[in-house]
Protein backbone atom coordinates (compact mmCIF):
# COMPACT_ATOMS: atom_id res chain seq x y z
CA UNK A 1 0.00 0.00 0.00
CA UNK A 2 0.93 3.57 -0.69
CA UNK A 3 2.13 5.84 2.00
CA UNK A 4 -0.71 8.70 1.72
CA UNK A 5 1.47 11.37 2.57
CA UNK A 6 5.17 10.35 0.79
CA UNK A 7 4.40 13.12 -1.83
CA UNK A 8 4.89 15.22 1.31
CA UNK A 9 7.32 13.07 2.76
CA UNK A 10 9.60 13.34 -0.30
CA UNK A 11 8.85 16.94 -1.59
CA UNK A 12 11.83 19.09 -1.44
CA UNK A 13 13.08 21.91 -3.69
CA UNK A 14 15.81 21.82 -6.71
CA UNK A 15 18.21 24.75 -6.26
CA UNK A 16 17.44 27.08 -9.36
CA UNK A 17 20.80 26.39 -11.06
CA UNK A 18 20.50 22.76 -10.78
CA UNK A 19 17.50 23.16 -13.46
CA UNK A 20 17.62 22.93 -17.05
CA UNK A 21 15.45 22.53 -20.00
CA UNK A 22 12.82 21.27 -20.70
CA UNK A 23 10.45 24.11 -18.61
CA UNK A 24 7.14 22.49 -18.05
CA UNK A 25 4.79 22.47 -21.05
CA UNK A 26 2.47 24.91 -22.04
CA UNK A 27 -0.23 21.57 -20.74
CA UNK A 28 1.49 20.82 -17.74
CA UNK A 29 1.83 24.94 -16.44
CA UNK A 30 -1.95 25.35 -16.89
CA UNK A 31 -3.07 21.70 -15.52
CA UNK A 32 -0.18 22.51 -12.69
CA UNK A 33 -1.31 26.54 -12.30
CA UNK A 34 -5.43 24.95 -12.24
CA UNK A 35 -4.72 22.80 -9.22
CA UNK A 36 -1.96 25.51 -7.45
CA UNK A 37 -4.91 27.74 -7.15
CA UNK A 38 -7.09 25.71 -5.03
CA UNK A 39 -5.73 27.22 -1.58
CA UNK A 40 -7.83 28.36 1.41
CA UNK A 41 -9.28 32.24 0.44
CA UNK A 42 -11.51 33.98 2.95
CA UNK A 43 -13.45 35.93 1.83
CA UNK A 44 -12.96 34.38 -2.07
CA UNK A 45 -10.49 37.48 -2.41
CA UNK A 46 -7.95 35.81 -5.17
CA UNK A 47 -5.27 37.98 -3.48
CA UNK A 48 -2.90 36.69 -6.14
CA UNK A 49 -1.64 36.72 -9.47
CA UNK A 50 1.39 35.29 -11.81
CA UNK A 51 3.94 36.98 -14.15
CA UNK A 52 5.26 34.46 -16.30
CA UNK A 53 9.33 35.18 -17.11
CA UNK A 54 10.77 33.18 -20.14
CA UNK A 55 12.81 32.76 -22.74
CA UNK A 56 15.15 36.24 -23.26
CA UNK A 57 12.85 37.97 -21.02
CA UNK A 58 14.69 36.20 -18.19
CA UNK A 59 17.92 37.79 -19.33
CA UNK A 60 16.47 41.40 -19.53
CA UNK A 61 14.79 40.84 -16.36
CA UNK A 62 17.68 40.67 -14.47
CA UNK A 63 19.44 43.26 -16.57
CA UNK A 64 17.21 45.61 -15.17
CA UNK A 65 17.46 44.13 -11.82
CA UNK A 66 21.14 44.58 -11.54
CA UNK A 67 20.92 48.14 -12.80
CA UNK A 68 18.59 49.05 -9.79
CA UNK A 69 21.47 46.89 -7.79
CA UNK A 70 23.38 49.24 -8.89
CA UNK A 71 21.74 52.54 -8.52
CA UNK A 72 20.66 50.75 -4.52
CA UNK A 73 24.32 50.44 -4.12
CA UNK A 74 26.57 52.22 -6.43
CA UNK A 75 29.96 50.37 -4.90
CA UNK A 76 28.70 46.99 -5.84
CA UNK A 77 31.16 44.95 -7.11
CA UNK A 78 30.97 43.79 -10.97
CA UNK A 79 30.94 40.18 -9.33
CA UNK A 80 27.21 40.77 -7.85
CA UNK A 81 26.26 42.39 -9.87
CA UNK A 82 26.94 39.95 -12.78
CA UNK A 83 25.30 37.47 -10.50
CA UNK A 84 22.09 39.73 -10.38
CA UNK A 85 22.12 40.00 -14.02
CA UNK A 86 21.96 36.17 -14.09
CA UNK A 87 19.95 34.99 -11.62
CA UNK A 88 16.67 34.66 -13.47
CA UNK A 89 18.81 33.07 -16.35
CA UNK A 90 19.01 29.53 -14.95
CA UNK A 91 15.83 27.52 -14.60
CA UNK A 92 13.85 27.99 -17.91
CA UNK A 93 10.87 29.38 -16.60
CA UNK A 94 10.45 31.53 -13.33
CA UNK A 95 6.86 32.50 -12.32
CA UNK A 96 6.44 35.63 -10.16
CA UNK A 97 3.75 34.96 -7.31
CA UNK A 98 2.42 38.69 -6.61
CA UNK A 99 -0.28 39.45 -3.64
CA UNK A 100 -3.33 41.18 -4.87
CA UNK A 101 -3.95 42.79 -0.99
CA UNK A 102 -7.71 43.88 -0.43
CA UNK A 103 -7.36 46.61 1.70
CA UNK A 104 -10.73 47.61 2.43
CA UNK A 105 -11.79 44.16 3.08
CA UNK A 106 -12.60 42.66 6.66
CA UNK A 107 -9.83 39.73 5.87
CA UNK A 108 -6.54 40.97 7.26
CA UNK A 109 -3.60 41.37 5.07
CA UNK A 110 -1.81 38.84 7.03
CA UNK A 111 -4.44 36.07 5.43
CA UNK A 112 -4.26 37.44 1.72
CA UNK A 113 -0.85 36.87 1.89
CA UNK A 114 -1.06 33.20 3.19
CA UNK A 115 -3.49 32.74 0.73
CA UNK A 116 -0.82 33.93 -2.08
CA UNK A 117 1.56 31.72 0.15
CA UNK A 118 -0.06 28.89 -0.37
CA UNK A 119 -0.43 29.10 -4.14
CA UNK A 120 3.43 28.91 -4.20
CA UNK A 121 3.11 25.62 -2.26
CA UNK A 122 0.71 24.20 -4.27
CA UNK A 123 3.32 25.02 -7.31
CA UNK A 124 6.08 23.54 -5.69
CA UNK A 125 4.01 20.28 -4.87
CA UNK A 126 2.67 20.16 -8.19
CA UNK A 127 5.50 20.37 -9.58
CA UNK A 128 7.83 17.55 -7.55
CA UNK A 129 4.77 14.94 -8.43
CA UNK A 130 4.90 16.06 -12.01
CA UNK A 131 8.39 15.51 -12.01
CA UNK A 132 9.46 18.90 -12.41
CA UNK A 133 12.18 20.53 -10.56
CA UNK A 134 11.17 23.86 -8.70
CA UNK A 135 12.27 26.37 -6.13
CA UNK A 136 10.73 29.27 -4.20
CA UNK A 137 13.10 32.03 -3.92
CA UNK A 138 13.07 35.69 -2.59
CA UNK A 139 16.11 38.03 -2.11
CA UNK A 140 15.80 41.91 -2.00
CA UNK A 141 14.14 42.11 -5.21
CA UNK A 142 11.11 40.34 -3.82
CA UNK A 143 10.72 43.59 -1.69
CA UNK A 144 12.52 46.32 -3.50
CA UNK A 145 10.21 49.19 -4.68
CA UNK A 146 12.36 49.27 -8.22
CA UNK A 147 11.79 45.91 -8.85
CA UNK A 148 7.71 46.17 -8.09
CA UNK A 149 7.76 49.27 -10.23
CA UNK A 150 9.56 46.78 -13.18
CA UNK A 151 6.92 44.23 -12.82
CA UNK A 152 4.64 47.33 -13.01
CA UNK A 153 3.42 45.97 -9.68
CA UNK A 154 0.35 48.27 -8.18
CA UNK A 155 0.33 49.95 -4.79
CA UNK A 156 -1.43 47.40 -2.98
CA UNK A 157 0.55 44.77 -4.89
CA UNK A 158 3.84 42.81 -3.36
CA UNK A 159 6.23 39.77 -4.69
CA UNK A 160 5.71 36.47 -2.70
CA UNK A 161 7.83 34.44 -4.52
CA UNK A 162 10.04 33.79 -7.80
CA UNK A 163 9.21 30.07 -8.40
CA UNK A 164 11.99 28.46 -10.88
CA UNK A 165 10.98 25.83 -12.52
CA UNK A 166 12.76 23.20 -15.41
CA UNK A 167 13.95 20.10 -15.30
CA UNK A 168 16.30 19.06 -12.58
CA UNK A 169 19.90 18.47 -13.82
CA UNK A 170 21.18 16.45 -10.67
CA UNK A 171 19.46 14.19 -7.83
CA UNK A 172 19.06 16.39 -4.63
CA UNK A 173 19.89 14.57 -1.94
CA UNK A 174 17.13 15.44 1.21
CA UNK A 175 18.21 18.37 3.68
CA UNK A 176 17.67 17.66 7.49
CA UNK A 177 14.52 18.30 8.85
CA UNK A 178 13.67 19.40 12.12
CA UNK A 179 12.17 16.78 14.89
CA UNK A 180 7.87 17.24 15.64
CA UNK A 181 8.59 16.48 18.85
CA UNK A 182 10.87 20.13 19.15
CA UNK A 183 7.58 22.24 17.32
CA UNK A 184 4.73 20.57 18.88
CA UNK A 185 3.27 21.22 22.30
CA UNK A 186 -0.02 20.69 23.68
CA UNK A 187 -1.75 24.19 25.45
CA UNK A 188 -2.45 23.73 29.13
CA UNK A 189 -4.70 26.57 31.40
Amino acid sequence: MTDPLSLLMQRHSTPSRQLGEPAPDKDQLKALLKAAIRVPDHGKLVPFRLIKLKGKSKLRFGELVADIAARNDPDMSEAKLDKERHRYTFAPLVLVLVARIDEHSKVPAIEQQLTAGCVAQNILLGAFELGIGAQWLTGWAAYDAGVAKLLQLKDNEQVIAFIHMGTPQIEVPDRDRPALKNLLSTWKP
